[in-house]
C-alpha cells in the first residue's frame, strides 16, 4: 500500500494538486462507463448464445456425395 502513496505523490508533482480531484473525477467516470460497458457487452453474448426453440431454426442440409450418414448400411453395388 504504501507504494500508492509514491504514485500519488508524483502524480501531484506532474500535475498540479489543484487537478487532482479533476482527474479523480474523470477516472471514477471512465471506470464507471467501462463496467458499464462490460455489463451491455456480456448481455449481448448470453441472449446471442441461447439455442433457438426447438422447430425453429436452419433447414439440415444434405451430406456431401461419397460420404453416407451413420448407420447407412449400403454399398456401392459392384458388377463381375
Amino acid at each position: 500500500m504504501p507504494d500508492w502513496g509514491w504514485i500519488v505523490l508524483a502524480v501531484a508533482v506532474v500535475f498540479g494538486a489543484s487537478k487532482l480531484p479533476e482527474i479523480a473525477r474523470n477516472l471514477g467516470r471512465s471506470s464507471g462507463e467501462f463496467k458499464k460497458g462490460l455489463k451491455e457487452g456480456n448481455e449481448g453474448e448470453i441472449e446471442s448464445a441461447t439455442p433457438p426453440p426447438s422447430g425453429v431454426g436452419p433447414a439440415p442440409t444434405a451430406p456431401p456425395p461419397g460420404l453416407a450418414p451413420e448407420g447407412d448400411e449400403r454399398r456401392p453395388e459392384t458388377t463381375l
